[in-house]
């Protein structure tokens, strides 16, 4: 009897998974470099460029195959981290546009603009967060996924020199808006120099394949030179304002 009940009364653990165990969620998917540029660079490129031709696709649905790729990547990032991407939602605008520019034959003037408004966009909005209570260099680089913020912030008030820090932040911005604005000239220049011929026809295929191949050397290498910039500068300001070391501000995932 005492046998039966002590076994009847005891919690059977095995059975009830732990709070902990039971709050563990899985770590989103780092974006793949490679899958990103495969699908919004490299395949569209191949299509528009060599499969826009009557024998095969022919320009319209050669232009929308090609459009389909970008799209839908975006569209699985949506899916897969069940939020908004400020980012590739503008990349997918961008994509509807090409699209909608190019099915309605318009002048290769507009897709000039198009290609000069987004970054255009992008550098004023950065600039007018700066008088925000969120700056976009916040999203950009000052952020938990990349440094230690809380750890920063109490060195900050420690020694005095937030207001030198905000200073940094603010500079961090221009630069930041200066690489916006420097994609914009550049893709403005590169649709002028390489979009002559008329929408809906292969040879403009050609041409868009063409500019969406060279934008990533021509336009996202400075861009990307100017982020490492700034990158570097705001580090460098953290380790003289907290006296901080770079390996004890960067965010490594450990939790220390």
């Amino acid at each position: 009897m005492t046998d039966n009940n002590s076994k009847n009364s005891s919690p059977i653990l095995a059975d009830k998974p732990s709070a902990q165990t039971t709050n563990i969620q899985p770590k989103p998917k780092k974006e793949s470099f490679f899958a990103n540029l495969l699908m919004n660079i490299v395949i569209p490129t191949l299509i528009l460029t060599k499969l826009s031709d009557a024998e095969y696709l022919g320009a319209t649905w050669g232009l929308i195959v090609a459009l389909a790729f970008p799209l839908s990547y975006g569209f699985r990032d949506f899916i897969a981290n069940k939020k908004i991407n400020a980012f590739s939602a503008l990349g997918i605008i961008s994509v509807l546009l090409t699209g909608g520019l190019s099915l309605f034959k318009l002048a290769p003037e507009y897709f000039a603009i198009k290609e000069a408004a987004i970054p255009g966009i992008l550098g004023i909005v950065t600039l007018v967060s700066i008088k925000t209570r969120y700056p976009l260099v916040k999203v950009f680089i000052y952020n938990d996924k990349v440094l230690k913020i809380d750890k920063v912030n109490a060195a900050l008030q420690q020694h005095q020199t937030q207001k030198l820090f905000e200073r940094t932040l603010v500079n961090a911005s221009l630069m930041i808006a200066a690489s916006f604005f420097l994609s914009s000239i550049l893709n403005y220049v590169l649709a002028k120099l390489i979009l002559i011929s008329q929408p809906g026809t292969a040879e403009f295929n050609a041409e868009l394949g063409k500019m969406t191949a060279l934008s990533y050397p021509v336009i996202a290498l400075p861009m990307l030179v100017i982020m490492m910039g700034t990158l570097f500068y705001v580090f460098r300001s953290i380790r003289l304002l907290t006296h901080l070391t770079f390996e004890e501000v960067i965010n490594d995932g450990s939790g220390d």
